[in-house]
């Protein structure tokens, strides 16, 4: 079951939250929730316009996007962090052929649940 809860006390200056709950009005394409659906909920629980809560979740992202383009790690308390790792080159090898293979170094990007998170994931 789909549930969570997201505070968007900088939008109006309240404390309002918004509430996710599996079959409550959020269309969740093919098990997919997507920012359209996070917009709708929004604009349905606030009352903002569909521009506005559009507005909101699209600034919410890059704002994220920014942060990590920069080398900064996103943390989102209760849901988890998106951490930033750089990569060493080092060798691999083509297994159809076995030749030897340089990997150049690179930043690779990894999500780790939060504690509340992964319960909720497991049904606790």
């Amino acid at each position: 079951m789909l549930t969570g809860l997201v505070t968007v006390g900088a939008v109006r200056g309240t404390n309002d939250h918004i509430r996710f709950s599996e079959g409550e009005g959020i269309n969740m394409t093919a098990g997919t929730l997507t920012r359209a659906d996070i917009a709708t909920r929004i604009n349905q629980q606030i009352g903002l316009s569909r521009n506005e809560s559009a507005s909101i979740v699209e600034s919410i992202l890059d704002h994220m996007s920014d942060a990590l383009a920069v080398g900064q790690n996103v943390k989102i308390s209760g849901f988890g962090t998106f951490v930033l790792r750089d990569k060493a080159q080092r060798i691999g090898r083509n297994p159809k052929t076995g030749i030897e293979v340089p990997i150049l170094p690179r930043r690779v990007m990894t999500f780790r649940a939060s504690q509340t998170m992964r319960a909720r994931v497991a049904g606790k």
